[in-house]
């Protein structure tokens, strides 16, 4: 292992991603014990915001990053690489600096008209203070994922979650101390804390490592005019827009899937209140538990992104046809069980969690697309190593537009039931379709 920085790198990220997932869970069920169920309705009603600003402002921008540097620095090439991400860390600042005084003028028109909640307004103007620090981080995650070193990134990573939480934690025991109410806003300013601490340890990783980056006859750290910042402009830009653009549809799709569900439960006849608790526990409570074991299933796909693209690269159809085939049994068969553990399980769960007999049964309810969800993500990270990334983005597209058709046609009329029904719906057409991508090399291995 520690002669391919590949397989090492890979290995890092997936324990850190693992830790950082659990980090993450507990911390959502503290959430939900402190600020309730309507709370939590709120505060994730914050995410669409959350993913198309950063869609616009870094995500593309990043992956442009690390394409490359990577590329620049197989020739050699270390002054274009520092090139482009002087370059990346400029624009994703300044467009992250723009979309921050957008939030932050109008909150309150962006929370009534497009959120549709009002008191998402003081969340989306503390939100705004974190995109520029961000974009930092983002950029040089880039940097270093295009180096192949992942350490850096996974430190950051979980100083960034081990930083949110412990703030969160502080002040909400501060407020209970001095018999104060702790309100939504608490959570957001934690996330604004922990992209503040992850930028400025990026920044520190960075400026540590000078003297590898100082190899400039001028002695002069990052000269601009010696790297030729604006000519890496127009390449990174050719990379990072139709890489944003695939980002701000699937997020633009998934911010009217989390906007309009609370709204057609009113429509079914709950009230605003209601439905922001039945939303909350869906979304804060129940799904995270059931997308817990994809951080197992996320780490193979990870594993095997690199593994298929050189199976790919050498023309080893049955190497891939292989890695679909037993890559799929073992998903489907840690699938089923946990779809056999959250029905059995779900009420106890539920309510010993998080104290909710709703997330009990919608813990049950959501069991049966354990096999399809965790199956689908791993087929989407086959077809991003296979280049195909184009289908990867339709199929999403088509499950996102399934589970839309769900919520416009059905919530109105079955309530939450018929949202529960799109959700393994579009998970198996998701499979599917994904399948139907990858024949060529299922067929192979039916044919061999």
């Amino acid at each position: 292992m520690r002669k391919n920085p590949i397989i090492t790198g890979t290995v890092i990220l997936t324990a850190t991603g693992i830790i950082s997932r659990i980090i993450g869970f507990f911390y959502r069920i503290f959430l939900s014990q402190n600020i309730g169920e309507e709370g939590m309705g709120i505060y994730q009603l914050l995410a669409p915001v959350m993913a198309l600003s950063f869609s616009l402002t870094a995500a593309g921008i990043q992956t442009s990053i690390s394409k490359h540097i990577a590329a620049y620095e197989a020739k050699g090439q270390h002054r274009s690489s520092i090139a482009v991400l002087l370059c990346g860390l400029f624009l994703s600042v300044f467009l992250s600096l723009a979309m921050g005084m957008v939030l932050f003028q109008y909150s309150e028109p962006i929370s009534s008209y497009l959120i549709l909640e009002a008191r998402c307004a003081p969340l989306v103007r503390i939100y705004a203070i974190s995109l520029p620090f961000a974009a930092v981080h983002s950029c040089i995650n880039g940097y270093y994922y295009g180096l192949k070193k992942t350490a850096v990134p996974s430190v950051t990573q979980l100083i960034e979650q081990i930083i949110r939480v412990l703030s969160v934690y502080i002040i909400f025991f501060h407020c209970k101390k001095h018999n104060l109410v702790p309100s939504v806003s608490t959570a957001v300013v934690g996330l604004v804390l922990g992209e503040i601490a992850s930028s400025l340890a990026s920044i520190l990783a960075l400026t540590g490592n000078k003297r590898k980056i100082n190899t400039s006859p001028g002695n002069r750290y990052f000269p601009a005019a010696e790297y030729d910042i604006l000519k890496q402009l127009k390449p990174l830009l050719l990379l990072a827009i139709p890489l944003s653009v695939n980002r701000i549809v699937l997020n633009f799709l998934q911010s009217i899937e989390a906007v309009y569900l609370p709204k057609q439960l009113c429509v079914f006849g709950l009230s605003n209140s209601q439905a922001l608790s039945i939303y909350g526990v869906l979304t804060g409570m129940a799904l995270p538990l059931i997308l817990f074991p994809q951080a197992i299933t996320g780490s193979i796909g990870v594993l095997l992104l690199p593994y298929v693209s050189e199976a790919d690269a050498k023309g080893n159809s049955a190497r891939i046809s292989k890695a679909i085939f037993s890559s799929t049994g073992f998903c489907l068969f840690m699938g089923f069980c946990a779809a056999l553990l959250f029905y059995i399980a779900g009420p106890f769960l539920g309510n010993f969690l998080f104290h909710s007999d709703e997330a009990g049964l919608f813990i049950r309810s959501l069991s049966f697309m354990c096999p399809f969800l965790y199956l689908g993500s791993l087929l989407t990270s086959i077809l991003n190593g296979l280049n195909k990334a184009t289908h990867a983005f339709f199929i999403n597209v088509l499950a996102l537009c399934i589970r839309l058709i769900c919520i416009f046609m059905f919530v109105p009329h079955m309530g939450i039931r018929g949202y529960l029904f799109g959700l393994p719906v579009s998970q198996i057409a998701h499979c599917i379709f994904n399948f139907l991508a990858l024949k060529k090399y299922i067929y192979y291995n039916r044919r061999g």
